[in-house]
C-alpha cells in the first residue's frame, strides 16, 4: 500500500536528509509515547514526543523530549528567554502546527517555531520522532534533526 507524504518527509527529502519510516497500528484512541515506542520496538528513551507551549502573548514554541519524561516548565522558559510558558490549547494545534495530536512533528510545521530539543537526544546517534500522522515515526539522525529545523539544544526535561 502507497503511503502519502507528509510535510516532515518531504522537508527532509528537499534537504537531503536520510530518514527511516516506521509504521504502527492507530485506532481512535489516544496512544501514549511509551505504547508507541513499544509497537515501534525500541526504548522508550529513543522516542521523542514534540509539545508546543506559548507565552503570554501567544508566541508560539516547540519542545521536543523523551516520551518517557515530562517537560520542565521552568527550564523549557528559560531555554527560550520567557518568564512563563503553558501548553498550547489542543484545539489550537493543527491551525498552529499543520498537524494534529499524536501526529505532531518537529519538522514541517506551517511556520518556523523557536525549537528546543532536550539534551538527553544528543546521547543517541539516532531518535524518533513522529512523522506527521498517527502511526508514523520517523527515525533520524539527532545531527540532521538538529540541522533540519535549527533547533537548539538544552536541558529541559525530568523523570
Amino acid at each position: 500500500m502507497k503511503h502519502k507524504k507528509t510535510n516532515a518527509m518531504r522537508m527532509l527529502e528537499r534537504q537531503g536528509i536520510a530518514y527511516q519510516m516506521n509504521r504502527y497500528e492507530v485506532t481512535d484512541t489516544h496512544i501514549d509515547g511509551e505504547h508507541v515506542a513499544e509497537m515501534i520496538g525500541v526504548e522508550p528513551s529513543h522516542v521523542f514526543k514534540t509539545l508546543v507551549l506559548e507565552n503570554a502573548n501567544h508566541a508560539h514554541f516547540v519542545f521536543v523530549i523523551p516520551v518517557n519524561q515530562t517537560l520542565d516548565m521552568k527550564k523549557a522558559a528559560q531555554a527560550v528567554r520567557e518568564k512563563k510558558l503553558h501548553l498550547l490549547p489542543l484545539e489550537q494545534l493543527k491551525q498552529v502546527t499543520g498537524y494534529i495530536r499524536g501526529g505532531c512533528s518537529p519538522i514541517g510545521m506551517k511556520s518556523k517555531l523557536p525549537t528546543i530539543i532536550d539534551a538527553t537526544a544528543t546521547g543517541y546517534e539516532m531518535i524518533y520522532v513522529s512523522g506527521g500522522e498517527r502511526g508514523l515515526q520517523i527515525q533520524i539522525e539527532v545531527s540532521d534533526l538538529i540541522q533540519a529545523i535549527q533547533a537548539e539544544v538544552s536541558d529541559v526535561s525530568q523523570r
